[in-house]
């Protein structure tokens, strides 16, 4: 198993990044947010998972261990693969995450493209008592949505990719572009994720 990555970013996608190890460059998949992170020829290291297929090899990267974790966790739920478990991860931050499991905050959960009541409620069931609740989020805990980008059209596919529809999609990045037309496209994508979690 790959349980990390360390190198040289050469580039930096909507959904994944290359890195460079020892003259290989290694695709890399993550959330919007572990993207955001990198920048293009400086040096980055990422936990990752590669996922094992009969027709493909996918190695998904995480900003930490707990991401990692909670990345597996989600795939021990009946229906979640690893397109779910990321687009989760990218909706919901691990802290967010554990604390819509232990409260069993099924309105939360459903915020995530693909996940509907019944789903929301078979996460609850089966992951409650696998999580531990996170302390109470202060106000200076909160993460700062970052605003986005002009390659509408890329970052609307990635959306849909991600399980949203077009209609919404399409509002949510045109509403964002309204106030910031020069957004980068990673920033874009991030903060399309977050105004489509709060509908």
């Amino acid at each position: 198993m790959i349980s990390s990555v360390r190198g040289e970013v050469l580039s930096v996608g909507l959904d994944h990044a290359v890195v460079e190890v020892g003259g290989v460059g290694f695709a890399v998949f993550a959330t919007p947010a572990t993207l955001g992170g990198l920048r293009r020829g400086q040096e980055a290291r990422l936990e990752t998972l590669l996922v094992v297929r009969e027709d493909s090899l996918t190695l998904y990267g995480f900003a930490d261990a707990e991401e990692r974790e909670l990345f597996v966790l989600l795939q021990t739920v009946s229906g979640v693969g690893p397109r779910l478990a990321l687009a989760t991860l990218a909706v919901l931050d691990p802290q967010s995450l554990r604390r819509a499991l232990a409260d069993g905050d099924t309105a939360t959960l459903t915020r995530i493209p693909g996940v509907g009541r019944k789903s929301a409620e078979r996460l609850v069931v089966e992951l409650r008592d696998k999580v531990v609740a996170p302390a109470p989020v202060l106000a200076g805990d909160v993460r700062p949505l970052v605003t986005g980008n002009a390659h509408r059209d890329q970052v609307v596919e990635a959306l849909v990719g991600l399980g949203f529809t077009a209609r919404p999609a399409e509002a949510a990045v045109d509403g964002i572009l309204a106030g910031d037309p020069d957004a980068e496209p990673a920033a874009l994508l991030r903060s399309a994720l977050a105004t489509l979690g709060r509908t």
